[in-house]
């Protein structure tokens, strides 16, 4: 394993997961208070539909998907709030638009998406400079939001209707953190893939709670849960020559079981 660290692309591996682990640790930490898992869910697939158009006009199938996804988590808030459409089901109309989309598009790009299964199952091992940067960057708009707005962050995720009684602009953050869940998403496609995306956005947070329930430790507790979880993963990938993603993912589970056992007993 030491070897290892001689590469750029275990280093650029190890860099984005602890990235990576910062942002889905705090944004993941309001998905489960609120209990958005089903709609990050949704953005999480509608956001092929971005990959696919992305592939099919030649442009960064990344940018394409943020566009896509972001659109997609804003339009879900939008028609349950203006039109009193059901969430569940605005949620499932944004789900199955961006899938339709991608795989249309997908089939109509002249020649073979070769880099299509880095999408959906995502290959932290290929990750490079531009990933990075644009990890980078989101973790430090993240983390100044957090340290900002913490307050109205936990009061939104707790009881929005409390929240609007005390003047806090409910909507906004709501709009804020729905782009924020579809920017971190879309950042993380490359690590675990669409597929596997929103399991790094709720195991560790999951495994937090098993010991703390203050919002705030939560969220802490749960980025070095999630820097814990990749590297142990990425062991776990090294060892058994099997995709970094899933492996990642599955040693997650694993150990959170346990945990769970074990706190039973």
């Amino acid at each position: 394993m030491l070897e290892l660290l001689q590469y750029t692309f275990f280093q650029n591996a190890l860099i984005g997961s602890v990235l990576a682990s910062v942002v889905c640790g705090l944004v993941g930490t309001y998905i489960v208070t609120r209990r958005l898992v089903f709609i990050s869910g949704g953005i999480t697939h509608a956001s092929f539909g971005g990959v696919g158009l992305g592939v099919f006009f030649g442009i960064s199938p990344i940018l394409s998907a943020m566009v896509f996804a972001v659109a997609s988590a804003c339009g879900v808030v939008w028609m349950s709030d203006k039109h009193k459409v059901r969430e569940d089901s605005a949620i499932a109309l944004f789900w199955t638009l961006g899938m339709s989309i991608g795989i249309i598009c997908s089939f109509l790009t002249p020649g073979f998406m070769t880099d299509l299964p880095s999408y959906l199952f995502g290959n932290i091992l290929t990750i490079g400079t531009e990933d990075l940067l644009l990890l980078g960057g989101l973790t430090i708009l993240t983390v100044l939001l957090y340290v900002l707005f913490a307050d109205t962050i936990m009061s939104v995720a707790f009881d929005p209707i409390f929240a609007k009684t005390q003047n806090m602009p409910v909507k906004c953050i709501e709009y804020l953190m729905m782009t924020l869940i579809a920017l971190t998403i879309v950042a993380t496609l490359r690590l675990v893939g669409i597929v596997l995306a929103i399991s790094l956005l709720t195991i560790p947070q999951m495994t937090a709670n098993l010991f703390v329930c203050r919002f705030t430790t939560m969220a802490w507790l749960s980025v070095g849960i999630g820097i814990i979880y990749c590297i142990a993963g990425l062991v776990f990938s090294y060892l058994l020559n099997v995709p970094s993603g899933a492996s990642i993912i599955f040693v997650s589970i694993v150990i959170y079981t346990i945990l769970r056992l074990t706190k039973r007993e």
